[in-house]
């Protein structure tokens, strides 16, 4: 059952979490929901800005280990506020064969947990909290990952998910 840690602040789900659903529009001009996903798992990662620097190394990292994903059955989805555009710029910029996602309203982000404060610095700001969600083939979460540390992901994903 999702939680909320505190009065206004953001859902934090849980594995075992059935995953909130979601339809949103793709960089290569379709939509992606969580209900076309069923059927097989699905890795869905929150990033906050395609083109950036952090954002371009998870991204890359994932891409670079597709095929150990894809050869399980998983399908990856990336999600973040950017615009389609934006979107289609990075995916070809950086060859990623995955989709991804455009949540401009930022409300499948905060139904994931995926969006409010967050230390930046030392300040706290509202944003995007890096975030990566396993589902299994009927929506169940099996992995719940807030606060991702990019260098360590991939390990992180390989152990937990049994890759």
């Amino acid at each position: 059952m999702p939680t909320t840690p505190a009065a206004g602040g953001p859902v934090k789900l849980a594995v075992g979490d059935m995953a909130p659903d979601f339809e949103l529009p793709t960089a290569d001009g379709g939509r992606v929901s969580l209900t076309d996903l069923r059927g097989a798992p699905a890795l869905i990662w929150f990033y906050p800005a395609a083109n950036t620097s952090l954002c371009t190394k998870e991204a890359c990292d994932l891409r670079d280990h597709h095929d150990m994903f894809t050869a399980q059955g998983y399908r990856v989805v990336g999600i973040s506020p950017d615009a389609i555009e934006d979107l289609k710029t990075f995916a070809a910029k950086q060859d990623l064969p995955y989709t991804l996602a455009s949540d401009e309203s930022k409300d499948v982000l905060r139904s994931y947990g995926a969006f409010g404060e967050k230390n930046m610095y030392g300040k706290i700001v509202e944003g995007v909290i890096r975030s990566t969600f396993a589902v299994d083939a009927e929506g169940r979460l099996t992995y719940v990952k807030y606060r991702v540390g990019t260098p360590k992901q991939i390990a992180d994903l390989q152990a937990k998910l049994g890759l």
